[in-house]
C-alpha cells in the first residue's frame, strides 16, 4: 500500500491556524457584549466633559476672573493635587486645569475594566476555553481586547475634541487635549493586559491594576506640589515625580498652551511596551492560570466562614475595603480646600449661581460647596453599591451559587446576606466621607470635632438615595440577570446625569426628578427634612423586596 493511499484526504486535515486568527470574531463579540457599557462610559464621560467645559466659561468669563483663579491654583499645593496642573490663565489652560486629569483617571477605569473582563474574566468563567475550543490564535483574545479597549479610547478621544470645538475652543488644543486623554485610558489598557496574564483571577487583576492607577495618581500629585510657580505666577512646572506617571503626561501636553505635542510619544511608547509583554507572558502561562501560582490558604477555616453571612462577607470585603480607600482621600482632599472656595471661585454672580445648580440654594458658598461635594460622593457611594451587589451576578454565572443553594441556604437568604452588608458599607463610606471631610476642613479651620460631627450628617442625608439605587441593582439581579450588570449601571448614569447634572445641562424638572439625589435636600447648604429621606428608603425597600421575591421564583442562569 503506497503512501498517497493511507494519506488522509486534504479536507480532513486538522485546522491550523496562526497567532491571531479569529481576532475580527472575537471582536465583534466583545463588542456584542458590551454594547450598552461601553456607549454608557462614552456618553457620560462626554457629558461630563462638555458641563465642565461650560461651566468654566461661565464661571470665568473676564480674562481678570480667569488670571485670579490661575494664581490661587497655583499658589495651592491641595488644588494642584486635586485638579491638576494650571498653564495659563486662557479659558482652554483654565478648562484643561480642571479636567485633563480627572478625564484621564476616567478613560484609565474604562479601560482596565474591558481588558480584564474580555481577557482573565474570560477564562475565570470558562468561556475562553469554550472559545479557543474552535480554529483561534493563541494571541486572538488578548488582541481583540486590547483592540476594543484602544477604539474605546480614540473613540472618546474624538467625542471630546467634538465638544470642545462645538463650545468655541481652539482645534489644536481639543485635540491634544483629547489624545492625551485617550492615550493615558491606552496605556493602562495595556497595563491591564500585563496584570491579566500575571494573576489568576479578574478581581485580583482589576485590584492590581487599579492599584497601578493609584500609585500613578499619587505620583501625580506629589510632582504638581513640588512644583515650581512660573514669575507671572500663572503657570506651573511639575516636578520630576510627575513624569514618572501616565496621567502627568496627559497634563504635560498642555493644551491651550505650549501645545507639547511630542509628550503623546510617551503614551506611545510606554503602550507598545506594555502590550508586547502582555504578549509575551501570554506564551508563558496555561490557560486559566496566572503566571504566579496563587498562595494556599490557611489549613484552618475561620469560624465565622462556613456561615451565610460571613461567606458573603469574604466575598465583599475588598471592594469595601478598596471603596474606603478612595472616598476616604477624596473627602479629605476635599475637605482641605474648602476654606479656600470663595477664593476658587470668585465674588462674582456666575459662581453662586454655579452652586445653586450643583444643589447649594444658598449665598454661603463654603456650604454650597460641600453640598456638592457631597453630592458627587454619594455618587460614588452608589457605584460601589452596584458593584457590590452584581458580585451576586458573579457568583450565579460562575456557577458557584448552585452549590451554596444545594445545602439548606435558601436563595433570600442567600441574597439577604449580601444585600445586609452592601447597606452597612453605604452608611460606612458615607459616614467615612463625612468624617475624613469635616476633619480636614476643621483642622484648617480650627474646629474638627464640630465640623465632623456637622458634615457627618450632612453625608448621611445622601444615604436613602444610594439605597435606591442599591434597590434598583437588586430588582434587576432578580428580574433581568443576563442584562443586570449593564442595566445596573445605565440606572446610575442617569442618575448622575439628570440628578446631580441636570440643572447644569438644563433638563426639565419633570426629567431631573427621575433621579433620587434631586430629592435629597442640599445638605449642609439646605435643612433636613425628613419626609422625603422616609419616601426613599421606601422605594429602596420596596424594589429590593420586588427583587428578591423575582430571584426566588426564577431559575438560575449562566
Amino acid at each position: 500500500m503506497t503512501a498517497a493511499t493511507v494519506a488522509r484526504p486534504a479536507r480532513y486535515a486538522p485546522a491550523r491556524s496562526g497567532a491571531y486568527t479569529g481576532t475580527r470574531r472575537l471582536i465583534r463579540l466583545a463588542l456584542r457584549r458590551d454594547r450598552i457599557q461601553i456607549p454608557i462610559w462614552l456618553i457620560a464621560l462626554t457629558a461630563l466633559m462638555a458641563v465642565s467645559a461650560s461651566s468654566v466659561i461661565g464661571l470665568y468669563p473676564t480674562a481678570a476672573e480667569r488670571r485670579e483663579f490661575a494664581v490661587t491654583t497655583a499658589k495651592s499645593p491641595v488644588a494642584l493635587a486635586t485638579n491638576g496642573l494650571i498653564s495659563g490663565d486662557s479659558v482652554g489652560a483654565v478648562t484643561a486645569s480642571q479636567t485633563v486629569m480627572l478625564m484621564s483617571v476616567a478613560a484609565a477605569l474604562m479601560s482596565i475594566l474591558l481588558v480584564v473582563r474580555h481577557t482573565r474574566q474570560n477564562e475565570e468563567t470558562g468561556r475562553a476555553e469554550l472559545i479557543e475550543a474552535a480554529v483561534l490564535g493563541r494571541k486572538a483574545l488578548l488582541t481583540a481586547a486590547l483592540g476594543v479597549a484602544v477604539c474605546a479610547n480614540l473613540v472618546l478621544a474624538f467625542l471630546i475634541v467634538g465638544v470642545l470645538v462645538a463650545q468655541g475652543f481652539a482645534l489644536g488644543g481639543s485635540v491634544l487635549l483629547g489624545l492625551g486623554v485617550g492615550g493615558a485610558g491606552i496605556v493602562f489598557a495595556a497595563v491591564a493586559a500585563v496584570a491579566a496574564q500575571v494573576t489568576d483571577g479578574a478581581r485580583v487583576a482589576n485590584g492590581a491594576s487599579g492599584g497601578i492607577l493609584g500609585a500613578a495618581f499619587l505620583l501625580r500629585a506629589i510632582g504638581d506640589m513640588s512644583g515650581s510657580v512660573s514669575d507671572d505666577g500663572i503657570r506651573v512646572t511639575a516636578g520630576w515625580v510627575s513624569w514618572l506617571s501616565p496621567i502627568g503626561w496627559a497634563e504635560q501636553t498642555r493644551p491651550y498652551d505650549v501645545d507639547a505635542w511630542w509628550v503623546l510619544g510617551l503614551f506611545v511608547a510606554a503602550a507598545a511596551v506594555g502590550i508586547a509583554a502582555a504578549f509575551a507572558l501570554t506564551e508563558r502561562r496555561d490557560l486559566g492560570a496566572g503566571l504566579f501560582a496563587t498562595r494556599p490558604g490557611p489549613a484552618r477555616a475561620a469560624s465565622w466562614l462556613p456561615t451565610v453571612l460571613g461567606s458573603a462577607w469574604r466575598i465583599q470585603r475588598g471592594t469595601l475595603l478598596w471603596w474606603g480607600f478612595g472616598i476616604g482621600v477624596i473627602a479629605l482632599a476635599y475637605g482641605a480646600i474648602g476654606d479656600q472656595i470663595d477664593d476658587f471661585l470668585g465674588e462674582g454672580d456666575e459662581a453662586a449661581d454655579l452652586m445653586a445648580k450643583l444643589g447649594g440654594g444658598t449665598s454661603d458658598m463654603v456650604d454650597a460647596y460641600f453640598a456638592a461635594i457631597f453630592g458627587m460622593m454619594a455618587i460614588g457611594v452608589a457605584a460601589y453599591a452596584v458593584q457590590a451587589l452584581l458580585r451576586m451576578r458573579g457568583e450565579e454565572s460562575a456557577g458557584r451559587l448552585e452549590s451554596v443553594l444545594a445545602t439548606a441556604v435558601g436563595k433570600p437568604r442567600w441574597v439577604l446576606a449580601h444585600v445586609s452588608l452592601v447597606v452597612g458599607g453605604v452608611i460606612a463610606l458615607q459616614v467615612l466621607a463625612g468624617v475624613a471631610t469635616g476633619l480636614a476642613y476643621g483642622l484648617v479651620v480650627g474646629n474638627p470635632l464640630g465640623e465632623m460631627g456637622d458634615l457627618t450628617v450632612a453625608a448621611l442625608a445622601y444615604t436613602p438615595a444610594v439605597f435606591v439605587v442599591a434597590g434598583a441593582a437588586v430588582l434587576l439581579f432578580g428580574a433581568a440577570p443576563t442584562l443586570s450588570s449593564a442595566l445596573s449601571w445605565a440606572v446610575l448614569a442617569v442618575c448622575l446625569i439628570t440628578g446631580l447634572l441636570g440643572s447644569l445641562l438644563g433638563l426639565p424638572e419633570a426629567v431631573k426628578e427621575v433621579s433620587p439625589f434631586s430629592h435629597v435636600p442640599a445638605v449642609p447648604a439646605a435643612t433636613v427634612t425628613a419626609a422625603p429621606l422616609v419616601w426613599l428608603t421606601l422605594v429602596a425597600v420596596a424594589l429590593a423586596a420586588a427583587g428578591i421575591v423575582l430571584f426566588r421564583r426564577r431559575d438560575l442562569s449562566t
